[in-house]
C-alpha cells in the first residue's frame, strides 16, 4: 500500500521564481474536480513510500494525485479545447486564450497540448523506487502508452524517466497521429545542503497527417455509400491511404512533423547559516540560505515541417498533391506530381545568471531574485539567420509564515537583440481568509511581444505579400474567489489587446489596429444530492467588445452528474455518471494545414448538439481504470442505426461518432 508522508530525505530547499499558483480562468484547460484521493492518508505498512515532487520553478512540495473523478485531467486534451477529429490532431481552446509569452517564438502552437513543457518537469524525492504504467485504447485502435519511473539513486540524488506515445489512425481519412514524448531528469543536492544540480533532457516528436477537412463538393456524410466506414469519405488533401493500426509505422506523407529537443542544466550554490535538529539521538543537518547564485544553461533544437509528397504505392497509399487545392487556398503553383515541403529549423543556446536574497532565512518562500540572460539563435529558414537576445529579469515572492498572504511578482525586459523592447510584467496576490471561508485571488499582467517568426518574411511559412507588423500588447486582469465549504469558485478575466495578430484565408497574415477587449466570467460549483450523488457544473460566459476579427461562443458549459462512493466495498472507489458539454453557435475558426494555424472565418456557423458522454471510473488500491462512451449524441437512424450525426470542430472537420475508450493506470513500489 502507498503511504505518502513528509519526506525525510531532504529539507524543502528547491527554489525558483515562485510556486505554480493556478491563474484561474486563463483558458488553459481542464475544469476543477472536487474530492478524490491524492495518496495523502494511506496507512503505513511494509511497502509504504514517502514521495513528493517539485516543479522547476517552485518552492512548494506537491503530492501525486490519484483522484478518479475527472478523466480529462489525465487525457492529453483539456476539457475546454476542441480538436480536429482525432486524439493527436490540432487543438485550440474554445475560451479566449491569447499568447501570453514574450521573446522569440517560432509561431507553431496547434499541437501544444501534446508537448511536455520544461516548466512542467517534476523533480522527485522518494524513499523507494516508484513506477506508474498507463495504457489506454479507444475505437479505431487509438492508443496512449505512458511509463514513469523515479528513484533515489543515493539519499541526495534522484533520477526520473518518463515516456508517452499517442497514436491513432483516425476515424476519417488522413488524420493519423503519432506523437512521442521523452523525459529524463535528475536532481542532486550535496550533503551539506549548499549545492543543487538539476539536469533535464526533454524531447517532443509530433507527427500528424493533415486532411484539409472532408471534401465539400457534395454531402458525403449523408451519402449511404459512406455510412458504414467514415474512413472512405474523401479528404481535400492526402490522397487515398490504406487504414493501418500499426503504431510502429509512423511515416507521414501528407502532414506535419515537428520535433523539439531541450537540454537544461541548472546549478545553484547557497551561502547562509548551518544548523541541526536532534531527535532520538539522531542529528539531522539543516541549512538556512541567505544568498543564492544560480546558473542555467539551455540548448535546444527545433524543427517545424509540413510536407505533401507524391506517393503511388498500392500497399501504402495513392497520393499526388492537388495543384488546384494549393493554388486556390495558398496561391502556390506546383506542377503535377511535384511535392511540397516547408521547414523552419532553429538552434538555441541560452545562459542565465541569477542572484537570490532571502530576507528571512527561516522563510524560504520569501525571496528577491535578479538576473540577466543571453540567448543565441540560428535558423535554417529561407536563408540562414543568426539572432540574439539580451534580457534582464527579476522576481519577488513572499508567502507569509501564517500562510494567509501570498505575493508573487515578476518582470522580464528584453534590452537588446531581435526582441528588443518586449516585456512581461506580472503580479499575483492571494489572501486566505480561513480554511472554511476560502481565499481571494487577484492579479495583473501586461505583455508586449514581437510577432512570432512566421510573421517574418524569412520564414518558409510566410506565403503572404510583404507586410510590416507592430508589437502586440495584451493587458490581463484576473480575480477569483474560492469557497471550499460551498465547493464554489467564481472567476473573472479581462483582456485588453492592441495590435492583435491573426491569420485569414489560409495564409494571409493580419494585424488588428483597433483596441478591443474580451471579458469572461466563469463559475465552477459542485452540488450534493444525498451522500454520494454529485453534480459538477462549469459555466463560462465570454464577450468581445470592438471590431476585431475574433469569434467566440458566448456560453460554454460542462456538467458531470453521477455517483461517487464505495458501494459498500472498503477498497473500491467508484465514479459513474454522464458528462455533457455544450456551447452556443458561433463561427468557429478554420484550420490551415500548411501554416499549422487556426484562422479567422466569418461565413460558416458551427451549431452543434450538446456532446454527451457516459463514464465509469474506479480505483482499487493503486490500480485505476476508466471506461467511457463518448459522443452518444451522434446517434442516428438515417441509413440504419448508427452514430453518424456528427458535430463539427471547424468547417469541414467533423468530430467522430461514438467512441469507446478504456484505460488503466497502475502505480507500484518496486
Amino acid at each position: 500500500m502507498l503511504s505518502h508522508r513528509l519526506h525525510a530525505q531532504r529539507p524543502t530547499v528547491l527554489q525558483g521564481v515562485g510556486d505554480r499558483i493556478p491563474r484561474m480562468g486563463s483558458g488553459s484547460g481542464s475544469g476543477q474536480s472536487t474530492g478524490g484521493d491524492s495518496l495523502r492518508s494511506r496507512s503505513l505498512s511494509e511497502d509504504s513510500i514517502s514521495l513528493s515532487f517539485y516543479y522547476i520553478d517552485s518552492s512548494r512540495a506537491f503530492k501525486l494525485d490519484s483522484s478518479i473523478l475527472d478523466y480529462t485531467t489525465r487525457f492529453p486534451i483539456p476539457a475546454t479545447h476542441i480538436y480536429l477529429g482525432n486524439n493527436g490532431a490540432p487543438t485550440r481552446s474554445i475560451l479566449f486564450a491569447p499568447l501570453l509569452k514574450t521573446g522569440f517564438d517560432p509561431g507553431f502552437h496547434a499541437f501544444d497540448v501534446y508537448k511536455w513543457q520544461m516548466e512542467n518537469v517534476r523533480f522527485f524525492t522518494t524513499t523507494r523506487p516508484y513506477t506508474e504504467l498507463s495504457y489506454s485504447i479507444a475505437s479505431r485502435a487509438e492508443q496512449i502508452i505512458e511509463v514513469m519511473h523515479t528513484q533515489n539513486l543515493k539519499p541526495h540524488w534522484n533520477a526520473s524517466f518518463q515516456y508517452r506515445l499517442i497514436n491513432g489512425p483516425g476515424v476519417f481519412r488522413n488524420q493519423k497521429s503519432n506523437h512521442n514524448n521523452y523525459l529524463l531528469s535528475s536532481w542532486y543536492q550535496s550533503p551539506n545542503k549548499r549545492y543543487n544540480n538539476y539536469f533535464v533532457i526533454l524531447a517532443n516528436s509530433l507527427q500528424a497527417e493533415q486532411s484539409g477537412g472532408i471534401r465539400s463538393d457534395k454531402n458525403y456524410l449523408s451519402d449511404p455509400n459512406y455510412a458504414q466506414d467514415r474512413f472512405t469519405v474523401p479528404s481535400e488533401i492526402g490522397g487515398d491511404p490504406v487504414f493501418r493500426t500499426n503504431f510502429f509505422s509512423s511515416v507521414i506523407y501528407t502532414g506535419v512533423r515537428n520535433t523539439e529537443t531541450n537540454f537544461l542544466l541548472r546549478q545553484q550554490y547557497d551561502f547562509g547559516r548551518k544548523d541541526s535538529l536532534v531527535s532520538d539521538s539522531t542529528v539531522i543537518p539543516l541549512f538556512y540560505p541567505k544568498l543564492r547564485f544560480e546558473h542555467n544553461f539551455k540548448f535546444g533544437r527545433y524543427s517545424y515541417l509540413f510536407r505533401d509528397f507524391t506517393v503511388q504505392d498500392p500497399g501504402q497509399r495513392n497520393n499526388i498533391p492537388d495543384s488546384a487545392y494549393y493554388k486556390n487556398r495558398y496561391d502556390i503553383t506546383i506542377n503535377p506530381g511535384d511535392s511540397i515541403l516547408f521547414n523552419d529549423q532553429w538552434r538555441e543556446l541560452t545562459n542565465d545568471f541569477s542572484v537570490y536574497q532571502f530576507p528571512d532565512s527561516r522563510n524560504l518562500q520569501q525571496f528577491i531574485k535578479l538576473g540577466v540572460e543571453v540567448q543565441f539563435l540560428k535558423g535554417e529558414v529561407k536563408t540562414t539567420r543568426s539572432l540574439y537576445n539580451f534580457m534582464a529579469h527579476g522576481a519577488y515572492r513572499n508567502r507569509t509564515k501564517n500562510q494567509k498572504w501570498d505575493i508573487n511578482a515578476s518582470g522580464r525586459l528584453f534590452l537588446n537583440g531581435y526582441n528588443a523592447g518586449d516585456y512581461h510584467g506580472y503580479i499575483h496576490l492571494i489572501r486566505l481568509i480561513n480554511p472554511r471561508i476560502g481565499s481571494l485571488q487577484a492579479g495583473f499582467e501586461n505583455i508586449s511581444r514581437s510577432p512570432s517568426f512566421i510573421y517574418n518574411t524569412s520564414s518558409q511559412f510566410y506565403l503572404d505579400a510583404a507586410k510590416t507588423f507592430n508589437k502586440e500588447n495584451t493587458t490581463h486582469l484576473f480575480a477569483s474567489i474560492q469557497q471550499p465549504r460551498l465547493q464554489l469558485q467564481l472567476t473573472a478575466d479581462y483582456f485588453l489587446i492592441s495590435n492583435y495578430l491573426y491569420v485569414t484565408d489560409y495564409y494571409k497574415l493580419q494585424q488588428e489596429s483597433d483596441l478591443f477587449n474580451v471579458f469572461r466570467i466563469s463559475a465552477l460549483k459542485t452540488f450534493k444530492f444525498g451522500r454520494f450523488w454529485r453534480w459538477h457544473a462549469e459555466l463560462y460566459f465570454q464577450q468581445k467588445t470592438g471590431e476585431a476579427q475574433v469569434n467566440l461562443p458566448t456560453l460554454f458549459t460542462r456538467n458531470r452528474f453521477g455517483y461517487e462512493g464505495k458501494l459498500g466495498f472498503r477498497n473500491l472507489d467508484l465514479a459513474v455518471g454522464v458528462e455533457v458539454r455544450a456551447h452556443t453557435p458561433y463561427r468557429a475558426d478554420n484550420f490551415s494545414p500548411v501554416l499549422q494555424q487556426f484562422f479567422y472565418q466569418n461565413t460558416t456557423t458551427i451549431a452543434n448538439l450538446p456532446r454527451m458522454d457516459a463514464y465509469l471510473n474506479f480505483r482499487i488500491r493503486s490500480f485505476r481504470a476508466y471506461l467511457r462512451f463518448e459522443n452518444l449524441n451522434t446517434i442516428s437512424v438515417d441509413n440504419g442505426f448508427n452514430f453518424n450525426n456528427h458535430n463539427f470542430a471547424a468547417p469541414g472537420y467533423p468530430t467522430p461518432g461514438m467512441v469507446t475508450r478504456f484505460g488503466i493506470n497502475w502505480s507500484f513500489v518496486n
